[in-house]
């Protein structure tokens, strides 16, 4: 099952803390990316923040993942997790 997630940071923090985890949190997300877990990922252009479609069995295996990331652990962004399902308009 497909889920799209949107992050958000918190402003109550400041570049430098951001600046100090994000090796950490890329190399996680590229191994999560090449397990298959990630399926894209982008950068919001509207906000900051980030969007990721995931593969996994429920919003629950989702929010474990994200809950791990290295700024969601900081408390630095916030996510929700939206499940998707197929588009039905081109066919069964």
């Amino acid at each position: 099952m497909q889920f799209l997630s949107i992050s958000r940071p918190h402003r109550s923090f400041t570049e430098s803390q951001y600046l100090e985890l994000v090796d950490a949190e890329g190399r996680q997300a590229r191994t999560l990316y090449t397990n298959g877990t990630i399926r894209q990922l982008w950068h919001r252009m509207d906000a900051p923040g980030v969007c990721i479609l995931w593969e996994a069995n429920d919003a629950k295996d989702v929010k474990e993942m994200l809950d791990a990331l290295p700024f969601a652990k900081a408390g630095i962004v916030e996510f929700t997790v939206i499940p998707l399902k197929p588009y039905k308009g081109f066919g069964s």
